[in-house]
């Protein structure tokens, strides 16, 4: 075929055998589909901001950012001309800060929604002060069949104790309630919830669990770790309209303090639908990075699927969820030695080794990158061991598998970490949560591994921040200023809590920005503000690279866009109310 200049807006094509003109309509059709979608996409420039964003892992400071749709378009850098092309929507960003979209690698998206629509015991001073929490809310909940709730942390209780059924009982003798610990490790159950659980006397701790007996040997009414599904089992589910409810609460609430990503930390088959259907809804407020629950209900034959992305990348699941072991509040974490204040007592495993070790190997030999659950010493030795020999058979180091928690480690386990390419995802407001009681804990010797990020970072590993929500809370001004204060809200302990694992600014700036991204394979798509990636980032009216230290948990979000799109608005919720 050979084409024959007409004018300057048009070709025309002639056919080589017959020498006849062709139809232009076909390429006109294309040509005008090209300039509609051309007109169709729409720039976008904010202007006169105080951005922050990481160029080379380096932060870097600029001035304003323009993106079409979805994508990043340029990111001016300081002192370099701002141009405005007609066309392009200018938005004044009146000075504000600007800072790519947080991550929380490590959430509970569906838990925390439901928590949104259950009794919240957080910040509760005493047992009875937590019963008093739960009488105004089946007040105001009255046709639930079950009260349910969680957040009491005994360890902030004058007693320092667990709590009993007695206290619940003398005001819910006829309705059945559960309410789990701070952590999700232990539940807390009045009579009626354990006699329709047929929980007795002679009912018997299940491996990985433990039911609290009194000395007349009657169940106390907690329950720790695996034998929590004794009760757990005896509730009744939420239906799929429930779970879609929690899930879109839970997303739009987490929008609004400046999260533009979360790697929810194991979701099952049932979880993975609901997200599919709100992606096809385009119900989604921020991006999911979702890790498949190990032991889940056909979690091999979802395995064996391989990865999934949705085209938008909002939701994506990549990775898998193991848990090894409990938490250090309710002695679950699985220790070497025993507890320095419950002697003969190390913990518990969840999972024989054989089994952990028949989860990590099936996930990785699937392309899966392995995210195991693991606080003690004990159970972080067990799983950098157990990931050492199956990266070397599976040859997936390129995976970048990851210890969740990484609480309490021994020194000569923190260089594994990088050795391995093994990241440690870790949160700053469990060091700030626990500091009351993590020595008593572990003792003086055993502390020194435990929260030191300073430690994993000087080995060159790579920390990945998340807030585990709602065990904390999910505010992100909450971890950073954990990880660079290493202090409570009041300021302390004076100079903060082993002050020498403390991260600078931006090393915790990138912990829950680029290195959260990188935690989940999403580094060339966001964590940073580059051309090419993608808008989402968030404007705060005050600067946390500069403000005080001890001010920054304070700090409020006035706008979260994800993908090019506003989903959250200061203004907007203030003039709504």
């Amino acid at each position: 075929m050979k084409e024959q200049s007409f004018n300057k807006t048009q070709t025309i094509q002639y056919d080589n055998k017959t020498n006849i003109m062709k139809k232009p309509q076909l390429i006109s059709a294309i040509s005008l589909l090209f300039i509609s979608s051309q007109l169709m996409a729409q720039t976008t420039l904010i202007k006169n901001v105080n951005g922050y964003t990481f160029i080379d892992k380096s932060l870097t400071q600029f001035s304003a950012l323009s993106f079409t749709d979805d994508t990043i378009n340029k990111v001016y850098l300081r002192g370099e001309e701002v141009r405005e092309p007609k066309g392009v929507i200018v938005i004044d960003g009146q000075g504000q800060t600007m800072l790519p979209g947080l991550i929380d690698a490590h959430g509970h998206v569906l838990g925390y929604g439901h928590s949104l629509l259950r009794v919240d015991l957080v910040g509760t001073s005493s047992e009875q002060g937590a019963v008093n929490r739960t009488i105004a809310y089946d007040k105001e909940n009255p046709s639930m069949s079950w009260v349910l709730g969680r957040g009491w942390n005994q360890v902030q209780w004058p007693t320092n104790t667990y709590p009993t059924a007695n206290s619940l009982d003398k005001a819910f003798p006829n309705k059945a309630v559960w309410l789990r610990r701070v952590d999700g490790h232990a539940g807390w159950a009045n009579s009626k919830a354990m006699a329709l659980a047929g929980i007795t006397s002679k009912s018997e701790s299940p491996l990985g669990g433990e039911i609290i007996k009194g000395e007349n040997g009657q169940p106390t009414g907690v329950f720790i770790d695996n034998a929590m599904e004794l009760i757990i089992a005896s509730i009744p589910q939420p239906s799929l309209e429930e779970d879609k409810v929690a899930l879109t609460k839970a997303m739009q609430s987490l929008a609004g303090l400046g999260l533009t990503s979360v790697h929810d930390a194991g979701i099952d088959q049932k979880n993975i639908a609901l997200y599919k259907r709100l992606a096809n809804e385009e119900s989604m407020a921020i991006r999911i990075n979702a890790m498949l629950y190990l032991p889940s209900i056909d979690w091999q034959q979802q395995l064996q699927q391989g990865p999934f992305k949705t085209q938008d990348d909002m939701f994506v699941i990549n990775s898998v969820k193991i848990q090894a072991d409990g938490a250090l509040g309710s002695r679950g974490a699985s220790l070497i030695d025993d507890y320095s204040d419950h002697a003969g007592h190390k913990g518990l495993l969840l999972h024989e080794t054989k089994e952990l070790q028949h989860y990590i190997d099936f996930a990785m030999d699937s392309g899966f990158q392995v995210n195991t659950h693991a606080i003690g010493d004990n159970a972080n030795k067990l799983i950098l061991d157990l990931y050492q020999q199956a990266i070397k058979k599976s040859k997936t180091k390129a995976l970048r598998h990851r210890i969740e928690h990484a609480q309490v480690l021994r020194l000569e386990d923190i260089p594994r970490f990088s050795s391995l390419n093994i990241i440690a995802s870790m949160q700053a407001t469990h060091a700030t949560s626990d500091k009351n009681m993590a020595v008593t804990r572990l003792g003086d010797k055993r502390i020194l591994g435990a929260y030191a990020w300073r430690k994993l970072l000087d080995s060159n590993a790579i920390i990945a921040a998340g807030s585990d929500f709602p065990v904390e809370s999910p505010n992100p001004f909450y971890g950073l200023h954990a990880s660079i204060t290493r202090q409570d809200h009041n300021n302390l302990p004076v100079g903060g809590w082993y002050e020498d694992q403390k991260m600078t600014r931006a090393e915790a700036l990138r912990s829950f920005t680029l290195d959260a991204a990188y935690a989940g394979h999403q580094e060339k798509l966001i964590g940073s503000l580059e051309a090419g990636k993608k808008a989402d980032f968030i404007l705060l009216a005050r600067d946390i690279l500069t403000m005080p230290e001890s001010e920054i948990w304070q700090s409020q979000v006035s706008q979260t866009w994800v993908a090019g799109k506003k989903v959250f608005s200061a203004t907007d919720v203030t003039s709504a109310k």
